[in-house]
């Protein structure tokens, strides 16, 4: 019942107003230390911890102490004395003397509370650590409850307040009470507390004041006064990156890196532990390199290490161990297990080999290539007793065997092979990277691809550059100070990285570096001036024109505005169409801004684009310009006019003869390049000179009433008239002029008919020949053609019909009119041979075929042979295309007949001869060979 009494009197504790007076700061320690309050009246001795002694010396000013006063709120505790005081100190395990102040010490505080039967016996303890983070932004620290009750955990609650002053001067020696900032403490875990201050990073050596209000059972406790400078208790982070490697001289290394960067060097403590079949062993050493060898390394072993750093020149305060690392090796040790590298360097493998708890001399091991290819001992070197190299220069690039995309190498025993290797990854790093600045100087694109690199699984690729001021250096190296830079990866399979801005004339030395667990590896280092590679804009503008009357295609263009270089220019032209073939020209002026060229075509449609190119070679060539096209106009009135040819209509009833003029119309390149109407200018005696416009039509009559009538055809377009044109005259006495003596036709084929005629004698002023011809059993049109006077022999190319009758005819034109025709009806029965002359005579057969063929038989056209004597004829008979299908037809019909005549003779006279493979007396026998029977 006493009990139970007891702890609800201690339940129903008041909170504690206190008042605090300074004297001394005490000064922080970087280590843990203890915050002890004991009631006054209290053996020291039984009261403070075991170790700490009592000291009632104020010298050191380690110490404040508290006055606490309990009002009795109960009847249980009526024998408690009304008035309690608490003193409190700092001690700690480097300095174990607990200060208590004398009697005549000012600035005790006074508690009012109710009574404290718990804290009046053994007073009140709490572990204290403050240290500053390792990133310089935070000062922490943490507070814990070492009371324990019997009854109950009293609820903990700790304030922190603190002054940082703006300037490094000291502060007085008791600072006002306004000054002081409260940061509230994190109790979320029972018994412990955690309080942060921000520390600006110009304050870290300033000096920082502050003390604890610590609430407990109701009772609330203020420490004293404390004083630190943060710079003087960091915590750094624990290291990063640890790991162990084997060296080539077959060391066990332990390295490690810098967490975070401090304005001040560090020293490590580094412990570890060794673990194999001949040796365990236990060590602690404390380094100022981030790196400790720890001795030979030792197959089948097992290695476990951690490390944790602290300020090296001064206070502070030892950071957490890192994660334990565990190195493990095996039977067979290769150092370095795996190697990456690139085309063309070398590479060294280390090996240790043992076998049966025994490690093989390293004179004893020899090396192996995918176990296919022993390597040669030219290649060995011996490092130890116990460690083997193996060297290989200049090397290649790696083939992919299947899933397998290194060489493994084997070390081995004389006589035998561990089943252990060590992996070679050897990259081509070949990497060609292009760079163009566009063409308003504002941004510089970069490509690379890596289709000619094989992949390797858990690698990556990026682009890094160095950008000096000025220029590139005469031999491009990787810098050691780089920036990476984003690339994507396109449709077409390349990366392109974008820089911009960009500065004109600086220096950009960029390389592709491979990123791998096993290293990293860089291509060739290039460097480029963003001012070197501008891809000018096309020139803007373009036009295209037949200039009229001279003929010469015109290209016109406006020079882009940047860059400010000299450009030079490039034009393709060609024919508009599906697929344009082009044409180029070049134009080196740059003051130019047109060019004028010769087309063969005036009265085409064509394509022109431009573009341009610095001037100096650097740089690209600018994209072609959207194209520009011709517009076909009349360039010039027509070079001629139409060939044309009469017919004449004569009405004996009337005494009338119409001409009916027949012609063709006229091709682009004679009429440059349209007619628009045809002009008939008649001449005669009596009426003069006149004409007539018939406008597109390519036929006229008129009356023929005069003894001459002469006849010209004009081709008009928007230029004008044509100059030179044909000219007929139409003349009764001429008509009955008899020039042509004989004329032969000699059909070679269905498409060609030799022509051939001689003159009569006489001193002739002939101008050409009309050859006209048409199929006599038909009305149809009449085809015609002009022929040279010089000319005797002609092939005329048209589609003849062998069953047909033509009517051929020959018409002499004079200059005085048409003479009298001589007219065919069929063709000449005879030899015709052909005698090509020595060099042109087979030739001009041929293309003379040839032409005929591509021109069509719409038209007959004629094929003039230049070396007209040299031939004479080129087929036997006319007929002999006839007669030989049919002796070969009449052949095969006979020899047909024969072989049916011969079966059936076969079964006239031999059908009752028996065949002995049907008879069984026969079976066996050969009948061709000689039996004698007697």
């Amino acid at each position: 019942m006493t009990c139970q009494k007891l702890c609800l009197a201690l339940l129903h504790w008041e909170f504690v107003y206190v008042i605090t007076a300074f004297n001394l700061a005490y000064p922080m320690t970087p280590w843990r230390f203890q915050l002890s309050c004991m009631p006054s009246n209290a053996t020291y001795d039984f009261l403070l911890p075991a170790g700490i002694s009592k000291n009632t010396s104020n010298s050191n000013g380690h110490y404040e102490a508290v006055e606490a006063r309990f009002n009795s709120s109960g009847t249980y505790f009526s024998n408690l004395s009304s008035k309690t005081t608490f003193h409190c100190c700092f001690w700690s395990e480097e300095d174990k003397n607990c200060s208590v102040p004398a009697d005549n010490v000012e600035g005790k505080a006074f508690v009012s509370t109710v009574n404290s039967l718990v804290f009046q016996q053994i007073g009140a303890n709490w572990n204290i650590q403050c240290w500053m983070k390792g990133d310089l932004k935070l000062f922490i620290c943490y507070v814990e409850s070492l009371f324990k009750n019997p009854f109950k955990n009293y609820d903990l609650k700790v304030h922190l307040l603190y002054v940082l002053p703006e300037a490094s001067e000291e502060w007085p020696l008791v600072p006002q009470k306004g000054t002081f900032q409260v940061a509230q403490c994190n109790c979320s875990v029972a018994g412990r507390c955690e309080c942060r201050v921000p520390v600006p990073a110009t304050r870290l050596d300033h000096t920082l004041l502050m003390h604890f209000q610590v609430t407990s059972g109701g009772v609330t406790f203020q420490s004293p006064l404390m004083s630190v400078q943060p710079i003087n208790v960091v915590k750094p982070d624990p290291p990063l990156g640890l790991h162990m490697e084997i060296t080539d001289s077959g060391h066990l290394k332990i390295s490690w890196s810098s967490p975070t960067l401090l304005p001040f060097q560090l020293q490590y403590q580094v412990k570890y532990s060794e673990n194999s079949t001949i040796n365990m062993r236990e060590a602690d050493e404390i380094v100022s390199a981030t790196s400790l060898l720890v001795g030979s390394v030792l197959p089948g072993s097992s290695y476990e290490v951690q490390v944790r750093g602290k300020r090296l020149d001064g206070p502070g305060v030892w950071s957490d161990w890192s994660t334990p690392l565990v190195f493990t090796t095996q039977d067979v040790i290769y150092f370095p297990p795996k190697i990456l590298t690139s085309v063309g360097s070398n590479a060294s493998f280390h090996c240790i080999y043992k076998n049966e708890n025994e490690i093989v001399s390293s004179k004893k091991i020899v090396w192996w290539m995918n176990l296919a290819e022993k390597i040669p001992q030219s290649q060995y070197s011996v490092v130890g007793d116990r460690v083997s190299q193996v060297t290989f220069p200049n090397l290649n690039a790696t083939k992919p065997r299947g899933k397998f995309t290194y060489d493994a190498v084997y070390c081995c025993n004389e006589h035998e092979c561990h089943h252990r290797y060590a992996e070679l990854y050897v990259i081509d790093v070949n990497i060609n990277i292009s760079c163009e600045t566009d063409g308003y100087l504002t941004k510089m694109t970069c490509r690379w691809s890596t289709n000619a690199i094989p992949s390797l699984t858990g690698s990556t690729l990026q682009l890094r550059y160095h950008r000096s001021s000025l220029y590139c250096s005469d031999v491009p190296s990787v810098h050691p100070i780089s920036e990476p830079k984003d690339c994507h990866l396109q449709r077409n399979g390349f990366h392109e990285c974008v820089f911009q801005p960009i500065f004109l004339l600086s220096g950009y030395t960029m390389w592709i570096r491979i990123n791998h667990a096993l290293g990293s590896l860089d291509s060739a280092p290039v460097c480029v001036v963003p001012d070197s590679v501008v891809k000018p804009l096309p020139p803007s503008s373009v036009k295209a024109e037949i200039t009229v009357k001279i003929g010469l295609l015109k290209i016109s263009w406006e020079k882009p505005v940047f860059p400010e270089n000299n450009l030079q220019f490039q034009i393709r032209y060609g024919l508009s169409g599906k697929e344009v073939q082009w044409k180029t020209y070049e134009v080196y002026d740059a003051r130019s801004k047109s060019a004028s060229l010769l087309v063969p075509d005036l009265c085409a449609v064509y394509a022109v684009q431009v573009r341009c190119k610095r001037q100096d070679g650097l740089g690209y060539w600018s994209n072609w310009s959207a194209p520009a096209y011709t517009v076909v106009v009349d360039i010039k009135a027509p070079i001629r006019g139409p060939e044309f040819w009469r017919i004449i209509n004569e009405d004996t009833t009337k005494k009338e003869k119409n001409v009916t003029l027949l012609w063709k119309p006229l091709m682009k390149n004679d009429s440059l390049c349209s007619v628009r109407r045809y002009v008939v200018r008649h001449h005669t005696s009596r009426n003069g000179m006149w004409s007539e416009d018939v406008g597109n039509h390519t036929k006229f009559t008129f009356p023929w009433t005069e003894q001459a009538h002469s006849v010209t055809v004009l081709a008009v377009n928007s230029i004008g008239a044509s100059l030179t044109n044909f000219n007929l005259t139409f003349s009764w006495p001429m008509s009955k002029v008899n020039a042509v003596e004989s004329l032969r036709a000699y059909p070679l084929n269905s498409s060609c008919v030799i022509l051939s005629w001689t003159l009569a004698a006489g001193d002739y002023n002939l101008v050409s020949f009309i050859i006209e011809w048409k199929i006599l059993t038909e009305d149809g049109d009449i085809k015609w053609l002009r022929v040279p006077s010089s000319v005797k022999k002609y092939y005329i190319h048209d589609h003849f019909i062998p069953i047909e009758k033509y009517q051929i005819g020959l018409y002499p034109i004079f200059m005085e009119g048409v003479g009298k025709p001589k007219i065919i009806n069929s063709f000449t029965q005879g030899d015709v041979r052909v005698q090509p002359s020595k060099d042109k005579g087979e030739e001009h057969f041929s293309k003379g075929i040839a032409s005929a063929k591509a021109l069509g038989s719409e038209q007959a056209w004629w094929f003039r042979e230049q070396q007209g004597d040299d031939i004479e004829k080129h087929q036997n008979d006319a007929g002999l295309y006839v007669i030989v299908p049919i002796i070969i037809s009449s052949s095969i019909l006979l020899l047909g007949t024969l072989l049916i005549s011969h079966q059936r003779m076969k079964k006239l006279f031999w059908e009752d001869v028996p065949n002995p493979k049907n008879c069984s007396w026969a079976q066996g026998l050969n009948f061709q060979k000689r039996v004698d029977i007697l």
